[in-house]
């Protein structure tokens, strides 16, 4: 039986293909209404969430990371925090803390834990880059395990549990870069970009964020997510492509543009994102085409560019292309 790293198993229960790639599509519909012009990254970010993973949206301010992520806890009836980060956010304000008991209105002399808003199932964190250090940290056990230990004591977060982080790539001063083992527990890096004009001027329009967004109804519940997670993990991931797969991981790891390749835990994100694409296009079994789309979204922000390269591309799109030209280079797979 699959289960979470905090030990709590998934719904067990079998999950037919097209039954979970019918779900999506009415989860991806459902954001749409809200997302106007961005198929492909919503259905990445349905994806993500499928997969058991977590997003960061690293794009300029106004383009709707927000709307998105308050559109994918509306539609799957999950409840919703967003969490502005700044520079004298704590970890305390993220998790909670214990806090005196009260009795009558008097102390008890115990204290109860008091639950933060990183107690949601689906938490923006916003210009992540803003925290300090210490704060950014404090995500770290949440992603990567679904709980929080406080004074000793594990608190299991609800579950499905998605962290949609933001950031502006743009900003230098008063922020700090997220470090390389923070950003190996995001499972995908996307950008929502500004919409084609057409998208736009429907915008402007229709202010989708204002008058679709308070109206979506949930299309999914926790339940029906977490039964198309298990059935993610059963999607049949072959030979052929474990070993397509680890030529692209190893090839990041020796191109002379790199300076750290990536880890097997990006190796085993990109398996779990091609498992999760395969389930929503209704497969039971991954192609290449699954891991080939996805690898620069998995892959590109585990990647450390050596700054002694001469690069034609700079900042995030330097490992993208590295990207792009291993890609080209490695057979695929018949």
């Amino acid at each position: 039986m699959a289960s979470d790293s905090c030990g709590a198993p998934l719904d067990p229960s079998a999950l037919d293909p097209s039954r979970a790639a019918e779900q999506a599509r009415q989860l991806r519909a459902n954001v749409e209404r809200a997302v106007r012009g961005k198929t492909e990254v919503v259905r990445q970010t349905v994806e993500a969430w499928v997969a058991g993973g977590h997003i960061l949206l690293e794009d300029v301010p106004g383009v709707g990371k927000t709307t998105l992520a308050h559109a994918l806890a509306r539609s799957v009836d999950a409840s919703f925090k967003r969490i502005q980060f700044t520079s004298d956010l704590l970890p305390g304000d993220l998790i909670g803390s214990a806090v005196p008991e009260l009795r009558d209105n008097r102390p008890s002399g115990r204290f109860v834990f008091q639950p933060g808003p990183l107690f949601a199932q689906v938490v923006l964190a916003d210009e992540i880059n803003r925290a300090s250090p210490k704060t950014q940290s404090a995500l770290l056990e949440a992603m990567a395990e679904g709980c929080v230990s406080v004074d000793g004591t594990v608190h299991r977060l609800p579950q499905p549990f998605l962290v949609v982080a933001t950031q502006n790539p743009l900003e230098h001063h008063g922020v700090h870069p997220l470090p390389e083992s923070q950003l190996d527990r995001f499972l995908l890096r996307l950008r929502i970009g500004y919409p084609d004009p057409a998208d736009e001027a429907a915008v402007l329009r229709d202010d989708p964020a204002a008058t679709e967004l308070p109206r979506l109804q949930p299309v999914l519940d926790g339940d029906d997510l977490l039964a198309m997670r298990a059935a993610a993990e059963r999607v049949k991931f072959d030979d052929g492509l474990v070993a397509y797969l680890l030529e692209i991981i190893r090839a990041t790891r020796e191109h002379p543009a790199i300076r750290l390749g990536a880890s097997p835990r990006g190796a085993v994100a990109l398996r779990r994102a091609a498992q999760a694409r395969a389930l929503v296009d209704g497969r039971d079994f991954c192609i290449p085409e699954d891991v080939r789309d996805l690898a620069i979204a998995v892959l590109a922000h585990r990647l450390v560019p050596d700054p002694r390269h001469d690069w034609s591309a700079s900042g995030p799109e330097e490992a993208e292309w590295v990207i792009r030209e291993i890609l080209d280079g490695v057979s695929v797979p018949l």
